[in-house]
């Protein structure tokens, strides 16, 4: 068998000479002896999925409450159709498919229940606190601080390619649009892009499953429209037709940015300023088009937005509870984080799932 330097040569040859090497470019924080068979973000894949952090997303909400319905997404699956059209996008572009999958699967992990509704209760108590909540930060501090690997280094020890990642993660729901900040890998680029792919897709899956709203009325939409008529003669899905119209479209739209941008090798990514993994302006077009009726018939529901106010109010609960009567497990965190203690309160409710948050709310 090929020695592991022999192997990343090897599959580093298949990359383009922008992407990040197999072998990374930063390092991590603590350096570690290289494993004796898997590449470096292949390690750090492995940790991830191996965490807490990352089985407790299976308990938590995506849009819709967690055990309202069997087949919708919670937090887990749409964490993995990230990753698995991360890994497309990246295959296809010649980037670096182990990194991209890695950020795809942390980049949620600082999701507390209740979905965006629970960042935003979180968010307003530590307001309250002289603090805030994001849970792009929160990702963060999971790996670097809450989880453990190893005795030797602080959280898992990854590689900075992949904290990068997770700072610079930003979607539609975070920050207003057009406000992307610069990114230091078209990895972390790509894998922003997939995950507003993957949820707009799959939230129009669960929207109609849900009953929300009708296949008549999404079929106003523009987008959807064309979608729903390539569905029709391919024989696929709603969903599937979506996510092949928006990846076309990032094929065509990232490779005339790098093409415009004269981007040859990874300084020259480092170096530009704006994000050369894109859509083209007519389908950012049409999907805040798409995003406008998701707003008015899913995420502004009246049964979603019942559902929750009730998981706002269990978390400021839970969180008042806590900073008047700290668990055992809130002052052991607070002292191993050396943090105050409404932020080990906070790390402590964000880490919750749903089920476990109104368990501890009765």
């Amino acid at each position: 068998m090929q020695s592991l330097s022999q192997r990343i040569l090897q599959a580093n040859t298949l990359l383009a000479p922008y992407a990040v090497p197999h072998q990374g470019v930063a390092g991590r924080v603590i350096v570690e002896a290289d494993d004796e068979t898997r590449f470096p973000f292949q390690r750090d894949r492995d940790r991830i999925i191996h965490t807490q952090a990352f089985r407790r997303l299976q308990g938590k909400t995506q849009v819709f409450v967690v055990g309202e319905y069997d087949h919708v997404r919670t937090r887990l699956t749409h964490t993995m159709e990230v990753a698995q059209i991360s890994r497309d996008i990246a295959r296809t572009l010649r980037l670096n498919e182990d990194l991209a999958e890695a950020i795809a699967l942390a980049h949620d992990l600082g999701h507390p229940p209740f979905g965006h509704a629970g960042e935003q209760a979180l968010n307003v108590w530590m307001t309250k606190h002289g603090g805030h909540f994001e849970h792009n930060e929160q990702s963060l501090r999971i790996v670097t601080v809450l989880e453990e690997h190893s005795p030797l280094a602080e959280g898992l020890n990854l590689n900075r390619e992949i904290l990068d990642g997770l700072q610079k993660h930003t979607t539609p729901f975070d920050i207003p649009p057009g406000k992307l900040p610069p990114m230091h890998s078209l990895e972390a680029q790509l894998v922003n892009l997939a995950d507003e792919i993957a949820y707009t897709g799959h939230d129009c899956d669960d929207g109609m499953k849900a009953k929300l709203f009708s296949l008549e009325q999404i079929r106003e939409v523009p987008l959807a429209s064309l979608a729903l008529k390539n569905a029709e003669e391919r024989k696929t899905s709603l969903r599937g037709a979506l996510i092949h119209l928006l990846v076309s479209d990032l094929y065509s739209a990232s490779d005339e940015a790098i093409q415009t941008g004269n981007i040859a090798t990874f300084a020259d990514v480092q170096c530009n300023s704006t994000s050369l993994i894109c859509f083209s302006s007519a389908m950012k077009k049409s999907i805040g088009e798409l995003r406008t009726f998701l707003w008015k018939h899913l995420y502004l529901h009246p049964q979603v937005q019942t559902k929750n106010d009730e998981g706002q109010q269990i978390i400021l609960a839970l969180c008042d509870q806590f900073e008047k009567s700290p668990l055992a497990k809130i002052t052991a965190l607070q002292t191993k984080t050396g943090s105050t203690l409404p932020e080990a309160v906070k790390d402590y409710v964000a880490g919750m799932t749903d089920a476990f948050a109104e368990k501890k709310s009765m």
